[in-house]
């Protein structure tokens, strides 16, 4: 009974994520950005859903406006699951929650939006269904539809896709207990997806194996970012470079300067920060969503809901 007790507890209390932009010179001096009211957005910002945390953004920037998905965990009775929301801006910092715009009856969560020949894609994270799926905007943004599966099996984490040297290259984790970062490619997007001869590129490494957002190029330089999960899932997120990258052959380094992104100590990003998608200006500077937590007391109306749950779910 007391572990059950515990167990419980520990759904109603726990850690709480907020989303924040970042900027800086480069993806490795990110910020919080002057004139930003950080964070932009929390659980608070979907008037009538019951959001217990928001995290893990990727945005994107089309005709002018930023379109920014995000995982929003949907508290609703008979839901209690991950799903992909949207927020939109003009300037980058004064957003506007748009909706849910792609749910199914798993959990989603680190929605990877890109573009490739004029087309959008996402791959959200989707391990519960036991897949890798590609999904495409029919139409941007607001509707997103099943194109492909991409690859099959339960232990596919945080998936981040690249086009590199007329390649298509997937880091993903492959066993979030002990640290493996796992790594494939294609001719194509749509595939067949082969697993790379070096890999797993990261074993048994909590440092640096789980991907923590978008990889980039930086001055021809390919930058992947990871989350330090040492002592505990997301703590802080570190650079790593990859320096070769073929068919046959995977180098990388860690860059000097890590962590690039850790807990301020205080507010919405006390305790740690776990993810960063970062985007080069026209002008050469750098601007980044990014998603920090802290621990909070979950309130009034989650905690009714949560018992409420309980009893349809031991309901005859």
């Amino acid at each position: 009974m007391r572990q059950w007790a515990a167990y419980q507890m520990k759904r109603v209390l726990g850690r709480v994520y907020s989303i924040g932009i970042y900027a800086g010179s480069s993806p490795l001096e990110l910020r919080a950005s002057g004139g930003v009211g950080n964070p932009i957005l929390t659980r608070n910002s979907m008037p009538g859903l019951l959001a217990t945390f928001v995290a893990d953004p990727f945005m994107i920037p089309v005709d002018g406006t930023w379109f920014m998905f995000f995982e929003l965990m949907n508290w609703r009775p008979g839901c209690r699951k991950g799903e992909i929301a949207l927020a939109t801006s003009r300037d980058a910092r004064t957003w506007k929650y748009e909706g849910i715009v792609l749910a199914e009856p798993f959990h989603l969560s680190y929605p990877y939006v890109f573009e490739w020949n004029s087309e959008y894609y996402m791959v959200p994270e989707s391990s519960a269904a036991g897949s890798v799926r590609l999904y495409r905007a029919k139409p941007f943004p607001n509707r997103w539809v099943l194109d492909t599966i991409l690859l099959r099996g339960p232990v596919h984490f945080d998936n981040c896709l690249f086009h590199r040297s007329g390649r298509w290259w997937m880091l993903t984790e492959t066993d979030e207990q002990l640290g493996t970062l796992s790594l494939f490619h294609a001719p194509e997007l749509a595939g067949p997806w082969t697993e790379h001869p070096r890999s797993p590129v990261v074993r048994s490494d909590l440092r640096i194996a789980r991907p923590a957002g978008r990889v980039v190029s930086v001055s021809d330089r390919l930058i992947r970012f990871a989350q330090d999960c040492r002592s505990q899932y997301g703590a802080s997120v570190s650079a790593v470079e990859i320096t070769r990258l073929t068919t046959t052959e995977y180098e990388e380094t860690e860059i000097g300067g890590n962590p690039v992104l850790a807990g301020s100590g205080q507010g919405w990003n006390q305790l740690g920060m776990h993810h960063v998608d970062p985007h080069r200006l026209e002008d050469g500077s750098w601007i980044a969503c990014v998603d920090g937590w802290s621990n909070h007391v979950r309130r009034p109306r989650e905690i009714i809901r949560w018992a409420a749950d309980r009893f349809y779910e031991s309901a005859p």
